[in-house]
């Protein structure tokens, strides 16, 4: 098993209470400099005298040795987030399969469930699918469809795929311990791909409309680095927020401080959570944030 995150988690725990024999687990030791709000596939492996491994590569001859030596039968990968060659991915005669945070073929890459929540999607979901050379292109076994809701950040809309994630691997761990898993190819005319994205890829853009900067907003706040704009060289970050359906002044225009509400491209966008770099978050409401009514911001 490659595994992190809260859907490797859910997913051992599954197999575990499932009785599956797991030779090993494969996962990443934490970041420092990442905000680790996840629970821990190490902890969760090591009370069941399950051994765990955290190579920085497995794409080495040496870890494909002795993951030959191992001799799986079946291989998965439950959000390990790197990728995995052909040589370990062809040990395992039942085959090697992965599971997805997007209803494939659609947002292939990294941090799917962020995405879908950015480009304002009403449903995403997670796929089964069987491991190929190129990321996320494999053959789909399974699906379960996961709604978002219009206030809902990309943390609720992930706690969702958790649960869903493990709903499939029940739903499929028969067939794939048997070897008659189902497969279905992607549609690659409906494929789409998106990269990894970085703590400066939160900056708003006021010429977008409120409901785009709102869903930004939503898919990068808390635990997430968050979404920021500049003013007078200081950055300031957008913790919450709700678009409002009314004339724009100007975008990037402060329309007026209590409520606070800064223009955009089309309609206005309300602030209620901010917080300048450095200090803590406040309530908008408390009027202490310090903007002036008709003040220019962003750049």
């Amino acid at each position: 098993m490659f595994a992190y995150h809260d859907v490797g988690y859910e997913c051992l725990d599954f197999l575990i209470q499932n009785d599956e024999y797991i030779i090993a687990v494969i996962t990443h030791e934490d970041n420092p400099q990442e905000e680790i709000w996840f629970k821990s596939v190490a902890d969760l492996a090591n009370p069941y005298g399950i051994p765990v491994y955290t190579p920085e590569s497995v794409n080495t001859p040496e870890w494909s040795e002795r993951i030959r030596s191992w001799e799986p039968d079946l291989i998965f990968s439950f959000y390990y987030r790197n990728l995995i060659g052909d040589d370990i991915l062809n040990i395992a005669p039942l085959g090697a399969f992965n599971m997805h945070g997007s209803l494939l073929p659609k947002y292939r890459g990294r941090v799917p469930i962020n995405w879908a929540v950015l480009r304002g999607e009403r449903e995403t979901g997670v796929t089964l699918h069987y491991m190929v050379k190129r990321a996320d292109a494999g053959d789909i076994v399974d699906q379960e469809v996961v709604p978002i809701g219009p206030d809902e950040t990309a943390r609720d809309v992930f706690h969702k795929c958790v649960k869903a994630a493990r709903q499939v691997l029940e739903r499929q761990i028969e067939a794939l311990t048997k070897g008659t898993a189902p497969r279905r190819k992607q549609d690659e005319l409906h494929a789409t791909y998106f990269g990894g994205r970085k703590p400066e890829h939160g900056r708003i853009d006021w010429s977008q409309s409120a409901q785009s900067i709102y869903n930004l907003i939503r898919a990068v706040t808390h635990p997430y680095p968050g979404a920021f704009t500049i003013v007078g060289g200081k950055k300031l970050f957008i913790w919450w927020a709700r678009p409002l359906n009314e004339p724009s002044r100007m975008a990037g225009r402060v329309v007026s401080t209590h409520p606070l509400k800064i223009g955009t491209g089309t309609g206005n966008l309300e602030i209620l959570a901010l917080q300048w770099e450095g200090q803590v978050e406040e309530d908008a409401f408390a009027g202490t944030h310090g903007l002036q009514d008709g003040q220019l911001i962003g750049s």
